[in-house]
């Protein structure tokens, strides 16, 4: 069994029930050992994501039954490998999808459940790209597929999912046009996107004055009202891809049923008689595809975001980095609204 030296305990954040972010607890334990398969990995970098926000307020889909650890993707280094795997990964950086679990220092992972990090990409840059990376660039190059010199609109172009989609939209020669509030407009003008105050303009008539014949993707994580104005600005052969539903985050009643909606549309839509295309994209719904090819495309377009990071045609937006002991702070200014970028949680900066 390979290994690299590290702290002797465990330290994670646990989310008890429906709580404020104060409400979350630490719990601390030993170390596990990597079973047959499997790795230890020392976590140097997690995050908050909007499924953790959900998950707070039991809203999330696929909610956990509490109390679990939350914590979407990480980034850490290998610290043991367990029999069957090659000693070698020992000292590695890796990042891994996990759903549940990120926030610790330590996480067990499946060996084929890592992806490596290429060398010299800090953790927390990382840490910004993993899940919101990998959910961009399937949407994108698998889903829309959009040629070069065509139109796509992003909802929240400015969020975490939204500021990877639309540099990635860039770097393919695509035309953006992007909803954020007036005060994320200058960020999204330095990377070429043109943007549209979803606050105060009509959001579909400023969107058809941009593209009278219609966009040729849309991207859409608030659900509701918005996918149905989303379907209507597609051009003849359109694809829109909705993940999401952000406007029932703070809503009461089914966590199904704002999905099951959308699920509904999607379906109806794609059988009418028009040549245009909708899809619901959830990043796990390629398990169907058996799990050793669900891991070897989530590897190769992870690999591909990273790669992207390396040549300039992606930036990690960092809105802020946090100590894992502050996280209920780190929540509340995840939850504000008022960041650009991710805000990445450090486990090590813990004694």
């Amino acid at each position: 069994m390979g290994n690299v030296t590290g702290n002797t305990e465990l330290v994670e954040v646990v989310l008890p029930g429906k709580v404020e972010p104060e409400g979350l607890q630490f719990r601390r334990r030993g170390i596990p050992v990597a079973g047959e398969g499997q790795v230890v990995v020392r976590v140097e970098a997690t995050g908050v994501s909007f499924a953790e926000q959900q998950m707070r307020r039991g809203r999330y889909y696929d909610q956990p039954p509490f109390p679990f650890v939350p914590g979407y993707d990480l980034v850490g280094t290998v610290l043991t490998t367990g029999p069957g795997v090659a000693p070698d990964l020992a000292g590695r950086r890796v990042a891994a999808l996990v759903k549940v679990g990120g926030w610790a220092s330590h996480v067990v992972l499946d060996a084929a459940d890592a992806v490596e990090v290429p060398a010299g990409v800090d953790a927390a840059e990382a840490e910004t790209l993993v899940v919101n990376g990998i959910t961009a660039w399937q949407m994108l190059h698998r889903r829309a597929r959009v040629r070069s010199g065509g139109t796509i609109l992003v909802h929240g172009a400015n969020g975490g999912v939204g500021t990877v989609l639309v540099q990635l939209a860039r770097a393919a020669g695509l035309k953006v046009i992007g909803t954020a509030s007036a005060r994320h407009h200058d960020a999204l003008r330095e990377l070429g996107v043109t943007p549209v105050d979803y606050r105060t303009e009509d959001v579909p008539a400023r969107v058809r004055a941009l593209a009278p014949g219609g966009v040729d993707a849309v991207f859409d994580h608030v659900g509701g009202r918005s996918v149905i104005d989303s379907w209507r600005l597609l051009a003849p052969g359109g694809t829109l891809v909705s993940y999401g539903s952000a406007a029932t985050r703070d809503d009461t009643g089914s966590k199904q049923w704002p999905v099951l909606k959308i699920l509904g549309r999607v379906w109806l839509w794609n059988a009418l008689p028009n040549s245009r295309h909708a899809y619901f994209f959830n990043v796990w719904a390629g398990r169907a595809l058996g799990k050793d090819r669900f891991r070897a495309r989530l590897s190769s377009d992870l690999t591909e975001v990273f790669r992207a990071l390396q040549r300039g045609e992606v930036t990690a937006r960092i809105a802020a980095r946090m100590p894992l002991t502050d996280v209920a702070e780190a929540m509340r200014l995840a939850e504000s609204g008022t960041v650009a970028g991710k805000v990445v949680l450090i486990p090590q900066d813990q004694d």
